[in-house]
């Protein structure tokens, strides 16, 4: 039957005339492929004898027009019923290549001010006879042509054909308005709408075929020009070639000419070319310009943590209206990243903030406290608090949750820790070790194959001086991660160093540095070079620091693309391998190059309490006792609780005698509160109460301060965290 009427179209108009009219020769009411044309009062599919009349004076118009445009109007028909092979069969016979300059010369003089019917007439041109001039109307029709053999190639499963005829739409319109949609054009106009809809098709047809290149391409051509794209479709353009971009796996740079119609700084990877666009439709929905999307504040959360990030995310979070979560959602969620981001006590002063505002309504948020909870256990001085916050939680659950029960005993193991070391009661500090231990154990056997859990249990161990057990829990760990824990790699070597193994912690510093990747051999590198110095192998030690310090410089150049937090921690490490350098060149005496090494490490951070303390260490082997001790009060005024400089501005008190003596003795015995494994404190205050005449009480911090000493690593084992993070 279409061919019959195509016949019609060469042929007497009289002879279409008298052809029947069969409802099953033609297809059903005239609409287009984006509904923009769509009759709301009709909704049968069966064609009535009002819709087929209305096709036939559309043909007839058509019939004055050209061959081309009856067929276009013959696809639409057969593609509503459905026939994807005959309106392909009859969309195919249209050659659009030849009619694409008529089609581009129409959309531009469409814009053009309208002249006088006379001058008109006079302007219009003729190629090879036929008149150049095409109306909108036949424009629109076409271009649905297009659009319709698009989609009917896609019902076929030919994907990557419908792009390249999608794109054709594109090309014509963008040819005809190279700046975009010029001022004036009326937005309710079918062409436009046509236009739309292949601007949001085509990258769609791409993402199906698998040209990940080709659909990152369309959207931005989409998004790259003023194309009065409505608020809503223009989002959802952002946030298909945002998501694109984070989840193709394939980098494609952006034109200059998309960042400026998008108000971006140029990026440098797709990663922040999807963060960028991201933050625009986040800033969009904060101002209520579009839909809410809980999939946007998803997405950045996921871009921003592969960038590291996280403070931006939750300043952005912040500006979010009231509502979007609900208020313990938000607090949750605005101390992970706080709390991503380095910034534990921000993260931790939102967790007391909703904890106290919940409590009051009785309705606690369990994450909440988890993560409050995790938090207390990275510091010990929020010990308490962390005992608190996990108790809180332990009331919220069953005998059946046994995975919630071990974590919140995993947590409480990890702070009963630090709150038993700050008791100034021995029998209580023994009863809470042994709990301690107890709530660690009961965890790892609740949650077995956890090496979070081996790990804070091998570490609990080390502290108090149970190194066998602590050697059993940390090879166990390592184990279930196959080597991959650089902490626990750490932590090892640290207790075989206190175990006084050098050697063999040495050789385990070497495996480690062999099984971890180059951005985590560093503090490894570190441990080694001690190990070197307490071996007197000092060269050995300044060669293991100069190739850390390499690796850090090599950092340093990429520094701009790296997290916040992750350059203030190189920075801390960088400063802590010059004061290793500055420490090594003092017991050689090289006082030159050691107050170098301490002048680098003074301009990562000058007030540093280890800085101070090292400069006064300097003195001191200087003999010059009034400075060191300037330098250690220095230190203590920077950080009170800074027990190494503690002891060693006691040494010198002791040294001055006299009246100096109870002095140096509350700085001892405030020391070993602090740290009571800490032999150089125990020694000083043998000495202390020696000079004194307190020979008994002397000769037991003389025993104490030899077994402690037995015991001690190269470094203490309070600088590794008690909770695994990696």
């Amino acid at each position: 039957m279409a061919a019959m009427m195509l016949c019609t179209c060469s042929g007497d108009q009289s002879k279409f005339e008298e052809m029947p009219r069969s409802p099953e020769s033609l297809a059903t009411r005239d609409f287009s492929a984006s509904a923009s044309c769509s009759r709301t009062g009709n909704r049968e599919t069966t064609p009535d004898d009002s819709q087929v009349n209305e096709v036939e004076s559309d043909l007839r118009e058509t019939l004055s027009l050209n061959y081309e445009e009856a067929r276009a109007l013959l696809g639409r028909l057969e593609y509503q019923r459905g026939n994807f092979d005959a309106a392909l069969q009859v969309l195919q016979g249209i050659d659009i290549r030849s009619l694409k300059p008529r089609m581009t010369t129409a959309i531009t003089e469409s814009a053009k001010p309208r002249v006088s019917p006379r001058s008109s007439r006079r302007k219009t041109s003729q190629v090879n006879g036929m008149v150049v001039h095409m109306s909108m109307h036949s424009v629109s029709l076409l271009l649905e042509a297009i659009l319709l053999k698009a989609k009917s190639l896609e019902s076929l499963g030919r994907v990557t054909d419908a792009a390249e005829e999608c794109r054709t739409i594109i090309d014509i319109v963008e040819s005809a308005w190279p700046s975009g949609v010029p001022e004036g054009t009326s937005e309710e106009s079918k062409l436009i709408d046509m236009f739309h809809s292949a601007l949001e098709y085509l990258p769609n047809l791409w993402m199906r075929s698998g040209c990940f290149e080709e659909a990152i391409i369309a959207y931005r051509r989409a998004l790259g020009r003023p194309w009065n794209l409505d608020s809503q479709r223009s989002a959802n353009l952002q946030k298909d070639l945002a998501v694109t971009l984070l989840y193709c796996g394939i980098e494609e740079k952006s034109t200059q000419e998309f960042n400026q119609q998008q108000n971006m700084i140029t990026p440098e990877n797709n990663l922040e070319e999807a963060i960028s666009l991201l933050f625009v439709l986040i800033r969009k929905l904060a101002f209520q310009q579009i839909k809410w999307d809980p999939d946007l504040v998803n997405h950045l959360t996921y871009a921003l943590s592969l960038s590291g990030h996280y403070e931006v995310l939750a300043r952005h979070l912040e500006m979010l209206l009231p509502g979007t979560y609900s208020r313990s959602e938000r607090w949750y969620i605005l101390a992970l990243c706080y709390s991503a981001a380095g910034m534990d006590d921000s993260a931790l002063n939102i967790i007391r903030n909703g904890f106290r505002v919940l409590q009051r309504k009785g309705k606690p948020h369990i994450p909440s406290l988890l993560l409050g909870a995790k938090l207390c256990c990275k510091n010990p001085k929020h010990a308490s608090e962390g005992i608190e916050f996990a108790n809180k939680a332990m009331k919220s659950f069953t005998s059946h949750d046994l995975h919630f029960i071990s974590v919140v005993n995993h947590f409480l193991g990890v702070c009963y820790g630090p709150f038993a070391r700050s008791s100034t009661c021995d029998s209580e500090k023994m009863r809470l070790q042994d709990d301690a231990l107890r709530l660690l154990q009961d965890a790892a056997s609740l949650a077995k194959y956890s090496p979070e859990i081996l790990y804070s249990l091998a570490w609990e161990n080390a502290m108090q001086r149970k190194l066998n057990a602590a050697i059993e829990s940390a090879t166990e760990c390592l184990e279930l991660v196959a080597g991959s824990s650089v902490s626990t790699w750490k932590l090892l070597i640290l207790v075989l160093s206190a175990q006084q193994n050098l050697q063999e912690a040495e050789a385990l510093a070497d495996l480690a540095l062999d099984e971890a990747e180059e951005e985590e051999q560093m503090g490894i590198l570190r441990l080694k070079a001690q190990i070197q110095a307490s071996r007197g192998q000092f060269k050995s030690a300044v060669e293991s620091l100069r190739s850390l310090l390499a690796i850090i410089q090599a950092k340093k150049e990429v520094w701009k693309s790296t997290p916040y937090d992750k350059v203030k921690s190189l920075h801390k490490l960088e400063m802590e391998a010059w004061l290793d350098l500055a420490s090594i060149y003092t017991k050689l005496e090289s006082w030159h190059d050691s107050n170098i090494c301490l002048d680098k490490a003074e301009s990562i951070n000058s007030f540093s309490s280890k800085c101070w303390h090292v400069k006064g260490l300097i003195l001191e082997a200087q003999s010059l006792h009034q400075e060191a001790l300037a330098a250690f009060s220095f230190s203590l005024s920077i950080n009170p609780d800074y027990v190494p400089s503690m002891v060693c501005m006691a040494g010198i008190l002791r040294n001055i005698g006299g009246k100096s003596l109870p002095i140096a003795r509350t700085f001892l015995r405030n020391a070993i509160r602090l740290e009571p494994t800490n032999h150089k404190a125990w020694l000083g205050l043998g000495l202390v109460s020696k000079s004194e005449g307190l020979l008994l009480e002397a000769a037991d911090c003389f025993k104490a301060a030899y077994e402690l000493r037995e015991l001690s690593p190269i470094q203490d084992f309070s600088e590794q965290l008690p909770i695994l993070l990696q």
